[in-house]
């Protein structure tokens, strides 16, 4: 799991929350991880955070990843996107910036569901996160 220094949030909104979903085997991700750490410091008010598909198998259950990288963006529980991203930096920065216009959360699959229901268990609150050195 993502250390706290990767939490950011604003208190009293929604934490959105996004997750790269990718493994540590794939040249591709390992080259993402640069692209994806640049655009999060770029917005500290949104929390990063890196799922390694293969040594968090637990967390990521029956969710199937065939394209990396894939990314799982939510508002707390509330999914925004969930699909394969091309790795640069304007795709993932231009999608931010697109869903900050967009109204309600969308349907999840049921595992897709699982999934952000684990991450959300897994991390801390914003009120932890707040309390925390």
């Amino acid at each position: 799991m993502p250390d706290e220094s990767d939490f950011h949030s604003d208190a009293g909104a929604p934490l959105r929350r996004v997750l790269c979903l990718c493994a540590q085997w794939c040249d591709t991700c390992r080259e993402y991880r640069a692209v994806f750490d640049e655009v999060g410091a770029a917005h500290p008010q949104l929390q990063f955070v890196w799922i390694d598909i293969e040594d968090q198998a637990d967390l990521v259950g029956d969710v199937e990843v065939e394209t990396f990288p894939t990314l799982l963006i939510a508002d707390d529980a509330a999914l925004r996107f969930f699909g394969p991203l091309t790795p640069q930096p304007q795709t993932l920065a231009r999608l931010l910036e697109g869903l900050a216009l967009q109204g309600p959360g969308i349907s999840a699959a049921p595992e897709v569901q699982a999934l952000l229901d684990g991450v959300l268990a897994a991390m801390p609150t914003q009120t932890e996160h707040a309390k925390s050195p």
